[in-house]
């Protein structure tokens, strides 16, 4: 993303770059021997043979899950029998296909899928016959499915059919798919929630990066909607979820703290109370059917703790003792609140999913995603790691350590750059950084001043001095892995996504002597031009993108300053810059002008053109291509070989 506020987007015919050769078959996998053990490197063939798994729904028989699976290279529809694990593939399309959920009273499924990454998703319906219905046509339309009816006789769908810059409400007849508009979105309130019911909406509206409110709207009374989040100071306040009664509205704010909490509304009293707080961020807050069970986790230093609580007993549901060590997440429950499905994950272990019978001493595993040619013994646990900034300012960041890496063998080192800006670097399972650093690779995902998860007042210390400030903590990492007996000091280079694209090609114009190569994938480098082709989409939040990055009608000399484009004469290390066609978020003609540019220098540049990507590389053989093009690009100009 290039926006805090986006969960958490092409110059035709420009350059095609052909990377026959650049792919390693498995059997050119390298293999290294550590001191007193066997220790194996693995190609990008053999890391994307991982599953990626995303979904988690239960059908109302509870016999059967559906989820999205990329083990045949695109994320398609299967089924998943509880029973027996076996799956059954239901989709074979060529774009990226995401499941939503079963219907409540049948095996119908709802799913969606854009084109191309072009992140204008639609949002379909498969019968039981497995014909394929687009319940929300249009080439410029863009939809979400926004969950179904107490008894299941409507569900709900956003859309911006009417007006591409706003998403409006409508409900769709669960048999007839005939649907109405419900709530017309003309000034940006958007909507969070619906009542089990139907009967009230929740909506949010975002002021500036700092401040937001939200509101209720009673349908039946026909009477505007109420804001609820009078305050004075600037806060965020964000509507998240009825009860399952409908007698109350969840929200979380950060108006009380550093941190943001969960708090509960209720409907009858218009009394506020606390519902769930901790010393970081609450990240959400769920119920099962009846409300029997309470789910709710914490960004817990770039770390996701989630507890599941029996509110029957008030006890934290405990989970089997054999289950592997790991982080929940996707956790469901059937109609009947007998069996919980969920995803376990770690640093070494990417999603699998299980079923349990609540209250037995064993979970079944659904899925084995890690390749079956990758030991996990080979993979690396991360370590959150703390650094001074050039202000003094305390700097987090995750680090891993090859298993190559000593002091008598000391190793190159990337400084990895999130995605936002306002995102963060987390813990958990990453099969790019994973294969770097099982390359060899020692990488340090610096979470710098601005990144989510670490309060309000560090969250907003880069408003409007971003490649300045920033790019200084970015810098202080490298200065920190310098520090480690283990790292080759002349040796480090730079890597990002989206912002970190952008925050690797300003190390390079701004700072052109600290890093030894830059790797900017799909990343901004006119802000200029940018931040007045924003998607049409990100209305409702132009403002707190302007009020974080300045407004391109008062600010573009800034803009202009701080943009890599404009002063690309200063690079003089090599890049490689890897990009989307299309890309609605950042451009194509982005990357092809600062392609262009730094070859101007006569300086290595290599670039890496996807056709049928967007923000994001959703296909498996587009995934090995980039890893690949990665490591031959750090091989040759890093390391050195």
């Amino acid at each position: 993303m290039i926006a805090k506020h986006f969960i958490a987007s092409a110059l035709a015919g420009a350059i095609a770059l052909s990377l026959a050769g650049c792919q390693q078959s498995s059997s050119n996998e390298r293999q290294s021997v550590q001191t007193q053990s066997q220790f194996q490197t693995y190609s990008a063939e053999t890391f994307y043979d991982t599953v990626s798994l995303r979904g988690n729904s239960i059908n109302h028989s509870g016999d059967k899950l559906l989820l999205s699976s990329d083990e045949n290279g695109v994320f398609n529809l299967y089924e998943v029998d509880i029973k027996t694990g076996a799956r059954t593939q239901l989709t074979d399309a060529k774009d990226s296909t995401y499941a939503l959920a079963f219907f409540p009273k049948d095996d119908r499924i709802l799913f969606s899928r854009d084109s191309g990454g072009n992140e204008r998703t639609h949002v379909f319906v498969r019968d039981q016959q497995g014909e394929i219905t687009d319940l929300t046509p249009g080439e410029e339309t863009r939809a979400a499915f926004a969950g179904f009816s107490q008894y299941g006789q409507h569900f709900y769908v956003l859309s911006n059919q009417r007006d591409a810059k706003f998403m409006d409400l409508y409900k769709f007849d669960s048999n007839s798919y005939e649907s109405q508009r419900v709530y017309t979105n003309e000034t940006g309130l958007d909507v969070s929630a619906i009542s089990p019911d139907g009967r009230y909406i929740a909506l949010t509206k975002h002021h500036d990066n700092r401040d937001s409110d939200f509101y209720l709207l009673d349908t039946a009374s026909g009477e505007g909607p109420k804001l609820l989040s009078a305050h004075e100071q600037p806060a965020k306040y964000s509507a998240w979820s009825f009860s399952v009664d409908g007698q109350s509205l969840y929200y979380t704010t950060n108006a009380k703290g550093e941190f943001r909490q969960m708090w509960r509304y209720n409907l009858a009293t218009q009394e506020h109370e606390l519902a769930l707080d901790a010393d970081w961020d609450v990240s959400f807050m769920e119920y099962s059917k009846s409300g029997r069970y309470r789910v709710s986790a914490v960004n817990a230093d770039a770390s996701t703790q989630v507890t599941i609580l029996d509110t029957k007993t008030n006890q934290e549901l405990a989970l089997p003792s054999t289950l592997p060590k790991g982080t929940l997440s996707g956790v469901e429950f059937s109609d009947d609140e007998q069996i919980m499905s969920f995803y376990l994950s770690s640093d070494t272990s990417p999603r699998n999913l299980y079923v349990w019978r609540i209250g037995s001493d064993q979970a079944q595993r659904l899925t084995n995603t890690l390749s079956a040619n990758i030991a996990e013994e080979n993979l690396v646990s991360s370590e959150v790691v703390r650094f001074k900034s050039f202000d003094g300012l305390t700097i987090p960041g995750i680090l891993y350590k090859p298993k190559q890496a000593s002091a008598t063998n000391k190793v190159p080192a990337l400084v990895w750059v999130h995605g936002g800006p306002g995102g963060q670097s987390r813990t958990g399972y990453n099969a790019m950084r994973q294969f770097l650093v099982n390359q060899g690779y020692a990488v340090f995902a610096v979470n710098n001043r601005g990144s989510a998860g670490y309060g309000k007042t560090f969250f907003h210390l880069d408003d409007k001095k971003h490649g300045e400030e920033d790019l200084q903590d970015i810098i202080y990492g490298k200065k920190h892995l310098q520090t480690l007996d283990w790292v080759d000091n002349d040796k480090i280079g730079i890597i990002g996504g989206s912002y970190g694209g952008y925050m690797t090609a300003a190390a390079l114009a701004f700072a052109p002597d600290e890093f030894e190569v830059g790797i900017n994938i799909f990343g901004v480098t006119n802000w200029v031009r940018t931040l007045k082709s924003i998607p049409p989409w990100w209305e409702s939040y132009k403002k707190a993108l302007y009020d974080e990055m300045g407004d391109p009608a008062t600010d573009e000399e800034r803009h202009r300053r701080i943009s890599p484009l404009f002063h690309a004469d200063n690079i003089k290390k090599p890049l490689l810059v890897v990009q989307g066609a299309n890309d609605p978020r950042v451009l194509q003609v982005e990357s092809d002008e600062l392609v262009a540019a730094v070859k101007a220098n006569g300086v290595p540049v290599e670039y890496v053109l996807f056709p049928d990507e967007g923000h994001g590389f959703s296909k498996r053989e587009n995934r090995i291509t980039a890893a690949n093009a990665y490591l031959s690009f750090l091989d040759k100009h890093l390391r050195g070989q």
